[in-house]
């Protein structure tokens, strides 16, 4: 009976112990590189976000923050090696919006988004446009509805991939405008943005961040916003709601995720760095120029936009009968 009190208070001491040891230890961290894995190709809106606030991160931290893109199987490769790393804070995942569209579409993960990793926080919110080839002649969104209703099947859309967010941004605006469209889908944002300005495809839903430069040159146009609200980057350019297609509304955003098990006090810290990079002046500055918006919420905040935006996703998938796999 001694040697079990013993053996249980010495138990007892080590968890105080290590729970006393948490916090300096999280505030040591990073003493060596950190993998920032993006499921997505290099030049996607998420990959351009996450490389700039992690630049700035590796400058406070003193440590380099190495990007790693994985992309393919709609952003669940790179998902999947998260989720299954060391939760030791040194392999971090840089995922956008995406990442709860993934256990709507895809029903044999090797992972559980919800319950495998944790977010951390979004890097920002990214508007997101509905662009066109400016020579096919709409000039405004009840144009081109007009033309794919008096034309069925005769439109198409780009996405970055099957599954991917941008797919269901185009299908959910396709059944609140009630007309047919087919889906083209595409390697990444780069390749469905030159698709459309070579007008081999009708219309894509892209991140402002990936075309802002094509619509100020002009090779492309934007219809409509399909965010809650208007893009600062863009005042004049209605939501697709304001132009009259009421539940057509579809957030992006980029964001930040560990493994699940991470330590609460290294996912508080890798939290504070990154809000102190995104009110840097000069990151602050670059990314209102690339048209991101800031969204800092904490990280129980953004677990639960999470577990809300895949019900949203799922009930959408459904609706679409979107099948991936």
């Amino acid at each position: 009976m001694r040697r079990i009190l013993r053996a249980v208070i010495g138990c007892i001491g080590f968890v105080c112990a290590a729970a006393a040891l948490t916090p300096a230890f999280a505030q040591n961290w990073p003493t060596r590189p950190v993998r920032v894995i993006i499921p997505l190709t290099a030049g996607a809106a998420t990959d351009i976000m996450a490389r700039a606030v992690f630049d700035q991160v590796s400058q406070q931290v003193g440590q380099p923050f190495i990007v790693e893109n994985r992309p393919g199987a709609g952003n669940t490769i790179g998902m999947a090696a998260v989720a299954q790393a060391d939760p030791d804070g040194y392999t971090i995942l840089a995922n956008s919006s995406t990442h709860t569209v993934s256990p709507a579409t895809r029903s044999k993960l090797p992972f559980n988004v919800i319950t495998d990793l944790s977010g951390v926080i979004p890097l920002g919110n990214m508007p997101v446009v509905m662009a066109v080839n400016p020579k096919k002649g709409y000039k405004t969104l009840a144009d081109f509805v007009d033309y794919a209703r008096k034309n069925p099947g005769a439109v198409n859309y780009a996405s970055a991939g099957a599954g991917n967010s941008s797919h269901l941004n185009g299908e959910r605006f396709r059944i609140a405008a009630k007309f047919e469209a087919v889906h083209v889908p595409q390697r990444g944002a780069p390749e469905a943005l030159t698709e459309v300005i070579a007008g081999r495809l009708d219309f894509y839903f892209a991140p402002l961040l990936n075309s802002i430069t094509f619509l100020r040159e002009g090779t492309l146009q934007a219809l409509a916003v399909s965010g809650s609200q208007r893009a600062s980057a863009l005042p004049d350019v209605p939501t697709t709601v304001e132009a009259g297609y009421p539940n057509s509304e579809y957030n992006f955003w980029a964001g930040v995720f560990v493994p699940a098990k991470t330590p609460g006090a290294i996912r508080d810290r890798l939290h504070a760095e990154i809000v102190k990079a995104l009110k840097h002046p000069v990151l602050a500055e670059r990314l209102a120029k690339l048209g991101a918006d800031p969204f800092m919420i904490t990280p129980a905040q953004f677990d639960a936009l999470v577990k809300q935006e895949i019900e949203v996703n799922t009930a959408l998938v459904k609706a679409a009968g979107i099948v991936v796999n």
